[in-house]
């Protein structure tokens, strides 16, 4: 996906369903203490990981992170853009599970 076809399909949420991909945005924190999933902040969802922000390495280490927990591989979550930036978003291909911090609003069709 080019810069130009960037979007922002999430509107007021922290995520959207485009088809069957789901696109989330992220406000990363490195060097926590602990890899976490946090809770929305606004239009973006906290995911604290314990790499140090270099080169990318924690945005690695946080696709690597949430892989299992939406049931995909790490070659399965693309980063669109925010790669070496605290503010990021991406697009997870069938993700076969959400973690619970989805379940309030999946469903809201």
């Amino acid at each position: 996906m080019s810069r130009g076809q960037v979007r922002n399909i999430t509107g007021e949420s922290f995520f959207a369903w485009d088809g069957e991909v789901l696109v989330v945005n992220i406000l990363g924190k490195p060097g926590a203490g602990k890899d976490a999933i946090g809770k929305p902040h606004g239009t973006q969802l906290k995911v604290s990981v314990t790499a140090a922000p270099q080169a990318g390495k924690a945005t690695d280490h946080m696709v690597r992170f949430l892989a299992p927990l939406f049931g995909v591989a790490a070659a399965d979550i693309e980063v669109v853009f925010g790669r070496e930036n605290v503010n990021k978003q991406l697009r997870i291909r069938a993700p076969k599970k959400l973690p619970a911090v989805f379940a309030p609003l999946a469903d809201t069709d």
